[in-house]
Order: structure tokens, then C-alpha cells, then sequence
């Protein structure tokens, strides 16, 4: 069992809220989590079981009395009908921990909770495991922000130097955690089974999407725009539908933990800033098979080699705040001069901004788009340059070199 940093969270959270909500894609390990934490005092059922479905969509007052708390519901998005009857239960006991839900399809589930149990639900997301969690680091981890603090932080459990061949190995193989603790599973195989899956069991209990072959053609058209600003009219084109089709397929994808809009940062004062989305892959092993690199000396030697890198840090910085129960104030910076910073983090009024350099090698001209945020006259704090640098090391009096595998 791989130490989770999102253990920590749930019990914490168990303490103050009757009902927590467990949410993120398939095979991220979820009920994993949930069962490890409980260790048996809990009951266990899945709405994935038809009798159970069946039986809490039309008698869900019969339901709770069979299966009564502490209880592990998974799947619980098949039956929405329970919610009400959860409400009563915990406004009668008022106990908190009483309720641990899981789900895969947050589009439904948002739209019940909301409705039902609000005040009385703890909402996490979670996503596959971390760098960290996979190196055996999980309690090390603390939301990602380039201030002295977390440098100081991270240099304390920085150990080795990033070795671009094994992290082009990590971002090939991916995060879901059956890849991971059985090394000798087929990893094309396993996506090729998780893409039908999601495609059967979560996307078409959404919407009609009409033709499989379509949607997985759409897949493959988002994730090689991974990095990219988003462009509905090429992404339709692309793929074959129109444009309002792409725009209901993307927000379907991003409600289900597939991908993640991240939003420009902008205000009022400077009219020169795009304010067009970026789009992120959420596992960067589900994206390199989308886009059909055949091995880890492809995937960093080709086309997609930098934006697979900033989805891979992308990804590993948002881990670091969801497993602590935390969103972060994350966006990117782009203008109408082509000036463009990778990532901003607003943090009590002040801005950190964050390049990503494939490089083992930065200069100071990795930061000379640093710049541009003065026009917003905000406070601006440390930036960072994450990158395949040998150790934690200053680049400037006001920017740290931060190697990948540190995050």
C-alpha cells in the first residue's frame, strides 16, 4: 500500500464534517484510500453492485438502514435519490465522519451535493499518485509556492538530482497507481481498457456522444494540444464535430479529471493580456498514449517533449494542494507582445511567478518575461525557474532554480 498525502486531509477533515466527498477520475484509488484509512470499522458498498444501485435509487431510506455509518459508499453518483435521505440522517445524529462518499463523475455529483448536503459535505479532489507519494515522501508534501519557506522546506527532503531519462520515464508511464506498483503490467493495454471504460461507464452516462471512434478521436486531438491555449475551431475541425460539441466534450472531460482549464491572469489595468484558456492533461501516461509516443526516448526527444514536461509539473504542483485539502491561485501570463510567464501564483495580494525549462542549464533569459507583471501593479514576491537543475540553487537575489523531482 503506497502512503497517500491525502490520508492525512481525510482524517482531519472526518473530525468537522458529517459527509466527505472523495471525488476524481477512475483508477486513482479512491476506495483504496478510503478502505486503508476506515482498516474495518467501516462498511463498505458500491453502487457499481446493480442490486445495491437499484436498491438505494428506489427505497433509499431502506438503503441506509441496512448499510447505517460509518459508511464507504462508492460510486455514489449512480444514485443521487440517497442525498436527501443522508441529509436527515446527519441532521438527526449531527456526528461528524459519518458519510465517506466516492465519485467518478463530478458533473453529476456537484449539481446533487450542492442541493442536498450543503454546510454538511467536505468536497476533496484527488488525482494519481505523486512524485512524492511514489518515492515514499507522501507527509513531505506541502502546497507548492516559490517563497524561502517551502525552498528551505524542500531543501531538508531534496535527496537526488532529476535524471531527464527517469522523469521522461515517470511522465511516460503516468500516475494511476496500478501502473506503478506492477511494473510488469502492459501500459498501452491498461489505457487502451481505461479510455473504453470511461468512454462506456462515465462519458455516455453523461451525454449521447453519438460515435465512440469520435470521442476517442477528440481525446487524441485535446491532449495534443496539452500545454496550448485552447482553440475550439481548430480542436472541431480536428476532430470532426462542431464547435459547440467541443466545447460540451472539453467541460466533460475537465468534470471528470481528465483535464484542467487554466485560466489567464488578468485585471483591469493592462488591456493587452489574452484572455484565452490554457488546457492540461491531468496524467501525463494517459496523454504520451493518446499521442501515440512508443516509448520514453520518443516521448523526450520529439515534438511534444516541453509542453509534456510543464503538463507533468503542472500536474505534480496541483497533487501538492489538493492533497492538502487546498485550491491554489494558479494561472498563466500571455499579452499581445508575445510576453509570457508559465505560471502565476496570487498569494495574499502578492504575485510569484513560475517558468518551466526543460533544461538542465537555465540562464537569466529563462526569466525575462518576469517583467511583464510589473504593468499590473501588484506586489511581486519570489519567482522560480522549474527545471532539471542539479539542486536548489538561487539563479538571482529574487529567483530560485528548483529541480522537478523537489516539487
Amino acid at each position: 500500500m503506497i502512503n497517500r498525502t491525502l490520508k492525512k486531509t481525510i482524517e482531519e477533515v472526518s473530525k468537522s464534517f458529517p459527509v466527505l466527498l472523495l471525488t476524481g477520475p477512475r483508477q486513482v484509488g479512491k476506495t483504496t484510500l478510503l478502505e486503508d484509512i476506515s482498516d474495518g470499522t467501516r462498511k463498505y458498498v458500491t453502487l457499481d453492485d446493480l442490486e445495491q444501485r437499484q436498491l438505494a435509487k428506489t427505497d433509499p431510506a431502506l438503503f441506509l438502514q441496512i448499510h447505517q455509518p460509518p459508511l464507504i459508499i462508492d460510486e455514489v453518483q449512480y444514485a443521487p435519490e440517497v442525498f436527501s435521505y443522508i441529509k436527515m440522517y446527519v441532521d438527526k445524529n449531527k456526528t461528524p465522519g459519518l458519510f465517506w462518499l466516492t465519485g467518478s463523475q463530478k458533473f453529476h455529483l456537484m449539481k446533487n451535493i450542492t442541493e442536498s448536503l450543503a454546510g454538511r459535505v467536505a468536497i476533496l479532489d484527488m488525482l494519481g499518485l505523486s512524485y512524492k507519494e511514489i518515492t515514499n515522501k507522501a507527509d513531505n508534501t506541502v502546497p507548492f509556492l516559490p517563497i524561502t519557506s517551502w525552498v528551505e522546506d524542500a531543501k531538508q527532503h531534496f535527496d537526488t538530482s532529476p535524471n531527464v531519462n527517469e522523469v521522461y520515464e515517470s511522465i511516460y508511464r503516468g500516475s494511476f497507481p496500478k501502473l506503478i506498483s506492477d511494473k510488469n503490467m502492459f501500459r498501452d493495454l491498461f489505457y487502451s481498457s481505461y479510455i473504453q471504460t470511461y468512454i462506456e461507464r462515465d462519458v455516455k452516462d453523461i451525454t449521447k456522444i453519438g460515435s465512440e471512434l469520435r470521442f476517442f478521436n477528440f481525446l487524441k486531438t485535446i491532449a495534443a494540444r496539452t500545454g496550448q491555449l485552447i482553440n475550439y475551431a481548430d480542436i472541431a475541425r480536428d476532430a470532426d464535430i462542431d464547435v459547440k460539441t467541443a466545447k460540451i466534450w472539453a467541460s466533460i472531460l475537465e468534470t471528470s479529471g481528465i483535464i484542467k482549464f487554466l485560466q489567464p491572469y488578468y485585471n483591469n489595468i493592462t488591456k493587452r493580456i489574452i484572455k484565452t484558456s490554457k488546457i492540461y492533461f491531468l496524467d501525463t501516461g494517459l496523454c504520451s498514449y493518446l499521442t501515440g509516443w512508443d516509448s520514453p526516448k520518443t516521448l523526450e526527444s520529439g515534438a511534444m517533449s516541453g509542453a509534456i514536461f510543464e503538463t507533468y509539473v503542472f500536474a505534480e504542483i496541483l497533487k501538492s494542494y489538493w492533497n492538502n485539502g487546498k485550491n491554489p491561485n494558479i494561472y498563466f501570463y500571455r499579452d499581445k507582445d508575445q510576453r509570457e510567464i508559465d505560471f502565476i501564483f496570487e498569494y495574499n495580494g502578492t504575485l510569484y511567478p513560475v517558468e518551466v525549462k526543460k533544461t538542465a542549464t537555465p540562464s537569466l533569459s529563462s526569466i525575462k518575461s518576469f517583467s511583464a507583471i510589473e504593468s499590473l501593479k501588484k506586489p511581486i514576491g519570489e519567482g522560480a525557474v522549474i527545471c532539471l537543475y542539479k539542486e536548489l540553487f538561487p539563479l538571482n537575489k529574487n529567483v530560485n532554480l528548483i529541480p522537478v523531482n523537489s516539487l
